[in-house]
């Protein structure tokens, strides 16, 4: 659970004045109580978004490339979410089928076509991203071709025909879906790009105007038992995930749904989104947990902090902090990572060919990435004795590093003392980020037990020692 503390930490020219010891709050790292491994930080650039990144001069291309996933310049996503197409066709903010036209019937062979413009340049996105360090690759699709639904479409919701409650007149098209699922997969391979996770709902709870595909637990279930044997048939590595409900709660009920009909085995990961419930409690499931989309729709927001809005870094950066220590995630996705959009599903703002504009949101995310926490990493245990306003949490990397995330809300500036790691007589690095500072490197002063740092308010801190 995160503890409200003003962590450790240092403001750069505020660390020069930490006297030998702080004052404030004791800040106690626990590195036998630990808690789930890491995955990462990531995002989507579905509906046709890596297009927009493809079109940026070939500067601001790498520039927006390396905010995203560089682990030394950038935020240090490890996760990529990619959209699978259903649309018969490719307008901008579509994503195009490899199956677009429909069979004779539900028994005929699906004729495919290449990956239309490779997938909408995910595969070439996909390229950039693991070769600046992502770790992995999620499709997702929003909904099964129009044809194999209950509706005839691949928007406004609807249900895969076969499912129970689903009955069509042409017939069951569980084994359609499947089937184009996987030859999707091995057109990736094909490309050398291996896809780890597959998902095949997205806010099954909702019926929208884009692509979307409505399905209880019960009519997941039904499909996993044609999925997962037509994967594994394939020889691909690949797993499934499930379920990328709009929300905490909702997402919840259709994977009780799953366990209730005795499904849950044939999952690899479980995803979810933070729209119509923000994370909340742990799922009950042994299986890895990621928060897979949210973001808030109000007009662009570049702030750090200046009246505590939904859209803020700050907000952000609590939020990020809360889904790992609270929800036990082992993976968190924003929605789009860089769009031209004008409201905040991103966080770079992208128009034409060379303008980028990174807002506050993403430092947020970077305290959180690959930078200071490493793929493996554990979280461990942290508390903090005294009076404070902090949130804190801390993850071990497997490299001895411990990487400590303090968030100050409170308005006053925290002295605090940091024990329970490894420190070298001297210094310890910082990374602060608040209004006036994007990761500025700092140092918090060290006596071989104890390191000593401020932590300005509305700021947060990022402490890297060894364990």
């Amino acid at each position: 659970m995160v503890n409200h503390l003003t962590a450790l930490s240092v403001a750069l020219a505020a660390t020069a004045r930490v006297a030998a010891q702080a004052s404030g709050p004791t800040v106690q790292i626990n590195l036998n109580q630990k808690f789930q491994t890491y995955d990462g930080i990531g995002v989507a650039e579905a509906f046709q978004r890596s297009l927009v990144i493809h079109e940026l001069n070939l500067k601001s291309q790498n520039l927006v490339l390396d905010y995203l996933f560089s682990n030394t310049t950038g935020a240090g996503f490890t996760i990529l979410r990619n959209g699978l197409g259903s649309s018969p066709t490719d307008p901008f903010d579509h994503m195009k089928s490899i199956a677009p036209i429909a069979p004779a019937s539900n028994s005929s062979k699906l004729d495919y076509i290449t990956l239309p413009r490779h997938d909408e340049y995910q595969v070439w996105l996909s390229s950039q991203a693991i070769a600046r360090g992502v770790k992995y690759i999620y499709a997702d699709a929003w909904s099964a071709d129009g044809y194999m639904k209950t509706n005839g479409m691949d928007t406004n919701g609807g249900y895969i025909c076969g499912v129970t409650n689903a009955t069509c007149a042409t017939g069951d098209w569980r084994q359609s879906y499947a089937n184009k699922l996987v030859k999707y997969l091995t057109d990736y391979k094909d490309h050398g790009i291996t896809i780890d996770y597959l998902g095949f709902l997205n806010e099954p709870d909702l019926s929208t105007p884009y692509a979307s595909m409505q399905s209880s637990g019960q009519q997941a279930a039904d499909f996993l038992e044609i999925l997962y044997p037509t994967l594994k048939k394939s020889g691909l590595k690949t797993q499934i995930a499930c379920c990328d409900g709009s929300g905490w709660e909702q997402n919840r009920a259709v994977l009780t749904g799953i366990q209730e009909a005795g499904k849950e085995n044939l999952l690899g990961l479980v995803t979810a989104h933070g729209y119509s419930s923000a994370p909340g409690a742990p799922f009950q499931t042994d299986l890895k947990v990621w928060e897979t989309e949210w973001s808030t729709f109000d007009p662009i927001n570049y702030d750090w902090y200046a009246t505590g809005s939904q859209s803020e870094g700050l907000t952000w950066a609590n939020h990020i902090q809360q889904t790992f220590a609270v929800s036990n995630v082992t993976g968190f996705l924003y929605w789009w990572g860089a769009a031209n959009t004008t409201d905040n599903e991103s966080l770079i703002f992208i128009n034409g060919t060379n303008q980028v504009q990174v807002t506050k949101r993403l430092w947020a995310h970077a305290h959180f990435g690959s930078r200071f926490i490493r793929q493996g990493a554990t979280r461990v245990g942290t508390a903090v004795s005294g009076d404070s306003t902090l949130d804190v949490t801390a993850f071990s990397n497997t490299d001895g590093t411990v990487a400590v995330q303090l968030i100050n809300n409170g308005n006053q500036t925290e002295e605090v003392t940091l024990s329970g790691v490894t420190v070298p007589v001297g210094n310890v690095q910082t990374f602060l980020t608040n209004q006036a500072n994007n990761l500025t490197q700092g140092y918090a002063k060290t006596d071989g037990k104890h390191a000593y740092a401020l932590v300005p308010g509305k700021s947060m801190l990022s402490i890297i020692a060894k364990n």
